[in-house]
C-alpha cells in the first residue's frame, strides 16, 4: 500500500489507525539497521523529559535564585549578601582543606573560621570538590570531601539533606571509592533520608560499569524507601534510569519484573521500552509494544513521534515522514523543532542530503525556526557527506538569523575544512570561534591537532597544543596527544 494514503481523512479510531500506520511506515526501515548510530539524540528527550523541582540533579543545580520584581529591595540585598558570603566562606573552607596533612587538624581549623553553615555552604564547598577530581587527585578529594561533610554534618544547627548525600556519593563515585559510596548509602537509609532516582541514578553509572548494575536494581525494587517522584512508579524511574546508562538488556528484565507484580505499563513505559528494543534490534518485539500501547488505550505522545520520526528518517522514507508531521498536525500535535532535527538526523544518517534539505526548508511553513541544534546537525550531514561548500553556506546563514554556533558546528566545521585539506581555513575557524567568546573544547582541539598531524604538518599541531596549554585547558589530557612533545 502506498503511504501516502495512510495518513487520510478517513481515520476513524485513531489510536487503531495510528498502530497500523506505524507498521506499515516502519516497514523495512529497520532492515539491516541494528539502531546503533545517532539514536542517543531522541534518547536525550526522554532522559531530560522528567526534570523537576522534586527530582533534584546533583550536577544540574543551579546554586542562584530568581527574585521576584515585587520583593522588596531589602529582601534582595538579604539574599544576595547571603551568597556573597557564601561563596566567601566556601574559599576560606577550601583553603584550610588544602592544607590537610600529617601534623594539621582540620577539624580544629575549620571550627576556628567561625562561619555560618548553611546547605547552600556545604553544596559549594563539595561541588567545588566534585570539580577538582582528577586522576592524580582523587584519594585526596574523596578523604577531604568526607572529612567536611562528616565535620558539617556534626554541628548543632545543621543537617544533611538528600542532595549533599548525593554529592558526596558521586565525589566517592567518581574516586572509585566504591566501598565508602555503598556505605553512604546505608547511612542515609539508617538516617530516614528517602533514596531517590536521583540516587538510583548515581549508583547505576557507577555499577553499571563493575556490572553490578542488576544487583543495584534488584535491591532498589525491593527497597521500602524508595521515593520515586515524580514518576508514576519506582519502575518507571528506574527504567528512566538505566536508558540513560544505556543499559537497554537490563530494561527489559526490569519491565519483566515490572509486569510480574502487576504494575501496568503507562505511556513513559512504553516510550522507553521501545527505545530498549530498538537498540537492541528486536524488530518484532517494537512492533508488539506498539500494537499493545493501542489496545491498552494510549495514545502517542510528543516523544513517541519523536522516536517514529527517527525511525523513518534512517530508514530514508522521508515522505512516509512527511505523512507522519501531517498526522500529527491533524491530532493537534504541532510538530516542533526539536521533531523536525531528530528527523533531519536520520534522514543524514541515512545519506539523505536532499530530504535533509527538503524538510529544514519546510520548518518555516510549520511555524518551526530552526535552532543552533537543527543548523549544526545540518552542516554536520553535508560535512560527512563530502559536500563543505553546502555546509558553509548553512554555516554563514547561522548569525544573519539569529543562530550563534556552538562548539560542536565549529568542531564540524573544523572537521569539514580538514578533510578538504584546508588547514589554513581551519585554524582560522578556531581563532573565529574564541573571538567570539565560544571556547574549545577538547574535541575541537584533538580534531584539529589529529588532522594537522596525518598530513605532516607537525609545527603547526604543535602550535595549537601550545596554544591549548597557553589557555590552561586540559592540560591532564595532554597524554593523549601521543608524542606531543616531539611535534
Amino acid at each position: 500500500m502506498n503511504c501516502i494514503y495512510l495518513f487520510g481523512p478517513r481515520v476513524i479510531r485513531k489510536i487503531s489507525c495510528y498502530v497500523v500506520v506505524v507498521r506499515k511506515l516502519s516497514d523495512g526501515c529497520f532492515r539491516g539497521d541494528k539502531g546503533d548510530n545517532g539514536y542517543e539524540f531522541v534518547e536525550e528527550t526522554l532522559k531530560t523529559m522528567w526534570k523537576s523541582s522534586e527530582f533534584d540533579s546533583v550536577l544540574d543545580e543551579k546554586h542562584g535564585v530568581c527574585e521576584s520584581e515585587n520583593r522588596p529591595r531589602e529582601h534582595f540585598s538579604l539574599r544576595r549578601s547571603f551568597f556573597k558570603n557564601a561563596k566567601i566562606d566556601t574559599a576560606r573552607v577550601l583553603k584550610v582543606l588544602r592544607e590537610d596533612g600529617p601534623g594539621f587538624d582540620t577539624k580544629a581549623a575549620l571550627g576556628e573560621l567561625r562561619i555560618e553553615v548553611s546547605g547552600l555552604l556545604v553544596r559549594e564547598v563539595l561541588f567545588e570538590i566534585l570539580k577538582q577530581i582528577d586522576y592524580g587527585s582523587k584519594m585526596r578529594c574523596a578523604k577531604l570531601g568526607y572529612k567536611f561533610f562528616v565535620w558539617s554534618g556534626q554541628l548543632e544547627n545543621y543537617k544533611h539533606t538528600a542532595n549533599t548525600y548525593h554529592l558526596m556519593m558521586k565525589i566517592f563515585a567518581d574516586c572509585e571509592e566504591f566501598k565508602a559510596m555503598w556505605r553512604l548509602v546505608d547511612e542515609m537509609i539508617e538516617k530516614g533520608y528517602p533514596t531517590t532516582a536521583q540516587t538510583f541514578n548515581i549508583l547505576i553509572r557507577t555499577c553499571g560499569e563493575a556490572g553490578l548494575a542488576r544487583k543495584v536494581v534488584e535491591r532498589f525494587i525491593k527497597s521500602k524507601t524508595f521515593n520515586y517522584r515524580p514518576f508514576k512508579h519506582s519502575y518507571n524511574a528506574i527504567l528512566h534510569s538505566l536508558l540513560v546508562v544505556k543499559q537497554y538488556k537490563l530494561i527489559e528484565w526490569a519491565y519483566q519484573q515490572m509486569l510480574a507484580e502487576g504494575h501496568s505499563a503507562d505511556i513513559l513505559t512504553y516510550n522507553v521500552m521501545m527505545c530498549a528494543k530498538y537498540r537492541l534490534g528486536k524488530l518484532d518485539q517494537f512492533h508488539r509494544l506498539l500494537d499493545e500501547m493501542g489496545r491498552s488505550g494510549f495514545t502517542p505522545d510528543f516523544h513517541t513521534y519523536n522516536i517514529l520520526l527517527h525511525v523513518l528518517g534512517k530508514g530514508d522514507k522521508p515522505l512516509a515522514a512527511l505523512n507522519l508531521l501531517n498526522h500529527m498536525k491533524e491530532e493537534g500535535f504541532k510538530p516542533s523543532v526539536l521533531h523536525f532535527t531528530t528527523l533531519i538526523d536520520g534522514l543524514s544518517r541515512a545519506g539523505n542530503m536532499d530530504a535533509c534539505k527538503y524538510f529544514f526548508d519546510e520548518m518555516t511553513k510549520h511555524e518551526c525556526t530552526p535552532d543552533v541544534v537543527c543548523y549544526t546537525v545540518m552542516i554536520t550531514g553535508y560535512i560527512v557527506a563530502g559536500e563543505l561548500e553546502k555546509a558553509q553556506v548553512v554555516f554563514d546563514e547561522m548569525i544573519p538569523n539569529g543562530q550563534l554556533p556552538n562548539v560542536f558546528t565549529y568542531n564540524a566545521m573544523i572537521r569539514g575544512l580538514c578533510m578538504a585539506r584546508k588547514f589554513e581555513e581551519a585554524c582560522s575557524v578556531l581563532k573565529v570561534m574564541e573571538s567570539r567568546g565560544c571556547n574549545p573544547n577538547f574535541t575541537v582541539y584533538s580534531t584539529l591537532v589529529s588532522y594537522l598531524r596525518n598530513a605532516g604538518k607537525l609545527a603547526e599541531a604543535h602550535e595549537v597544543i601550545t596554544r591549548m596549554m597557553e589557555k590552561g585547558q586540559y592540560t591532564h589530557l595532554l597524554s593523549k596527544f601521543k608524542g606531543y612533545r616531539r611535534c
